[in-house]
C-alpha cells in the first residue's frame, strides 16, 4: 500500500477530520502542510493533488472518511453501519444531521469565537448572537437523541460522532460552551468522544509540530 497523504492546513476542520478518521483506523499517513493565507491551496501543485496518492480521488472530507471507513474495514474501529435496516438508517440520518444542521451554524460559531482571534481578527457579535439562537435548537434535537443513546446512531461511536470533533473542540474553548452545560447529555457525548486517543492524537500534532491552537 502506498503511502497516504493528506494535504492541507491543521487549523482546518475538514482537515483535522480526516486525520482523526485515519487515528482511529490505526493507519500510518504523511501530512503535507499547505498554507492557505498565502493562496497555496489556490495554485499548482496543489490544485492537481488530492488527499490521497494513487488512483483514488477525494477531495470531500466526509467522502474521504466514508471511503478510508470502508476500504480499511478490518483495521481499527467500525466507523460505519452498512446494510439495510433502522440502524443503518439511523446512521445515515444522523451523518445528514451533522452535515447539514449541525456544522454550518457551529462552523459559523466556531470562526466568529476562535478562529478569528487566532487570525487576528475582530468577532461580529450580532452574527454570534443570531447563530447561537439558531444553534440551541439544534442542540436541544441532539440533547433528545443522546438521553437514549450513548453516541448518535446507537451505542457504538461511528463516523457520525466522529465528523463532530473539530467544531466541538473549537466551541468548547469558547462561550459556547456554556450551552452545553445546559444540556447534559449532550455535553457528557461531546466529552466522552473528545477524549477518544485517535483525536488527542490531532491534537497533539497540531501542539508539537505546528504550534496551532490545541
Amino acid at each position: 500500500m502506498s503511502a497516504l497523504k493528506v494535504y492541507g492546513n491543521m487549523l482546518s476542520p475538514a482537515v483535522m477530520r480526516v486525520m482523526a478518521c485515519f487515528n482511529e483506523k490505526e493507519l500510518k499517513f504523511q501530512f503535507v502542510p499547505v498554507e492557505m493565507r498565502a493562496g497555496e491551496h489556490k495554485k499548482e501543485p496543489f490544485i492537481s493533488l488530492n488527499p490521497f496518492d494513487g488512483d483514488v480521488k477525494l477531495f470531500e472530507s466526509r467522502a474521504i472518511t466514508r471511503y478510508i471507513a470502508n476500504q480499511y474495514e478490518e483495521e481499527g474501529a467500525n466507523l460505519v453501519v452498512n446494510g439495510k435496516g433502522k440502524q443503518m438508517a439511523s446512521f445515515a440520518l444522523c451523518m445528514e444531521v451533522e452535515a447539514h444542521q449541525f456544522d454550518p451554524l457551529a462552523s459559523k460559531l466556531a470562526f466568529e469565537l476562535v478562529i478569528k482571534a487566532y487570525l487576528g481578527m475582530t468577532t461580529d457579535e450580532t452574527v454570534v448572537e443570531e447563530t447561537k439562537e439558531k444553534f440551541a435548537r439544534v442542540l436541544d434535537v441532539y440533547e433528545a437523541r443522546l438521553s437514549g443513546s450513548k453516541f448518535l446512531s446507537g451505542d457504538e461511536f461511528t463516523l457520525a460522532d466522529l465528523h463532530h470533533f473539530p467544531n466541538l473542540h473549537y466551541l468548547m474553548s469558547s462561550p459556547i460552551k456554556e450551552m452545553f452545560g445546559s444540556r447534559p447529555h449532550f455535553l457528557a457525548w461531546c466529552t466522552d468522544i473528545l477524549a477518544r486517543p485517535s483525536w488527542v492524537k490531532v491534537l497533539q500534532m497540531q501542539k508539537e509540530d505546528y504550534n496551532l491552537i490545541s
